[in-house]
């Protein structure tokens, strides 16, 4: 079975659908509000409207419903959320590694298929985060649609 195959279950459902997707987020979000080095982010904490949000994002870039595009503006308002935070390396990679243990904590799918391409996504999307972030950044890409991840090199394993 090839990865672009009639059938093959998106990354969103593979995970389960929204829910679990949300406790990722939840579990993700508070974990960062424990974390000296990502907490600056989020004074005062993450809100659940953030977490919602967020949650959103993951759900429509695994290929579930396009709620963050069609309810809070798609690409073009993630930009704004990411310009001037000046997100550095070492807060980047506390990011994605953070949000790989809150897929555990939320009892993600722990087949090594799923978690490469949830990773490749996170190292895409975090690197992308953060030169975007760069004070004065005048490359930024303003309009794209959401990415729709997929499944990259290696379908689900289905036994």
């Amino acid at each position: 079975m090839g990865v672009d195959e009639a059938g093959l279950p998106t990354l969103f459902e593979w995970a389960g659908g929204g829910e679990p997707l949300r406790r990722m987020i939840d579990a993700f979000y508070d974990r960062v509000e424990a974390d000296p080095l990502l907490s600056g982010f989020f004074p005062g904490g993450v809100s659940q409207a953030h977490r919602r949000h967020v949650a959103d994002w993951w759900a429509e870039v695994l290929g579930g419903p396009t709620t963050y595009t069609d309810e809070r503006g798609g690409y073009a308002t993630m930009l704004d959320h990411h310009r001037g935070l000046n997100i550095q390396p070492g807060q980047r990679h506390r990011f994605a590694s953070t949000m790989s243990l809150a897929a555990d904590d939320a009892d993600l799918p722990a087949d090594p298929e799923f978690r490469a391409a949830i990773i490749g996504y996170l190292e895409w999307g975090t690197r992308l985060a953060m030169g975007n972030s760069r004070p004065g950044a005048d490359d930024l890409v303003e309009q794209a649609p959401v990415p729709r991840w997929g499944w990259g090199v290696a379908p689900p394993w289905l036994g």
